[in-house]
């Protein structure tokens, strides 16, 4: 990953984050720190990066968990403290959705991918981290990155009750997002 900074350095181009720290409060409460793909899925990397740096992830709700599988955050639209609960998960960003950048990268417990609905098209803000190793996700979904640090962290969000998940009462939230090179 460094390569491609350096790289981008001498061409004149700007490089690009290498990673994210994620403070989390709530049932847990620290810091996760991933190592993003920009290699292998450029414009969703971009995306988070652009949304982390605006300010638009702090504040945000973990809003979907399932215990043994994944945790579900960055509803960039109705996932903010304040905004109605019952949507949230169901919105994105103002910016289009993105096209699917599908790789050979397992999902693996502590990998990042991106959300999206049916259509593989549709990834915008949403983001999950994966608590355990879940193959059949493998090739149908966008792996951004890896968590680095703080799968203790991970481990303790707080896990939903509902049907799909879904966290009743106050969820766990990041509380700031920072990009880190």
């Amino acid at each position: 990953m460094r390569t491609l900074a350096i790289l981008c350095a001498l061409a004149g181009t700007p490089a690009l984050a290498t990673g994210l720290e994620i403070d989390v409060a709530g049932e847990a409460n620290g810091t996760i720190r991933i190592d993003l793909f920009e290699d292998v899925a450029p414009q969703h990397v971009a995306r988070i990066v652009e949304l982390a740096n605006g300010g638009a992830y702090d504040g945000v709700a973990f809003h979907r968990v399932i215990e043994g599988f994944m945790a579900q955050t960055g509803d960039v639209e109705f996932g903010k403290e304040g905004q109605d609960a019952a949507l949230a998960g169901t919105g994105g960003s103002d910016l289009p959705d993105l096209p699917a950048e599908f790789s050979d990268r397992p999902f693996a417990r502590g990998v990042v991918g991106m959300a999206r609905s049916s259509d593989p098209d549709s990834a915008n803000s949403q983001f999950f981290i994966m608590f355990a190793d879940a193959p059949h996700l493998n090739g149908q979904y966008t792996a951004v990155g890896e968590v680095t640090e703080g799968l203790e962290v991970l481990d303790a969000i707080k896990r939903g009750d509902g049907g799909n998940g879904e966290v009743s009462g106050e969820p766990d939230r990041m509380v700031d997002v920072r990009v880190t090179e």
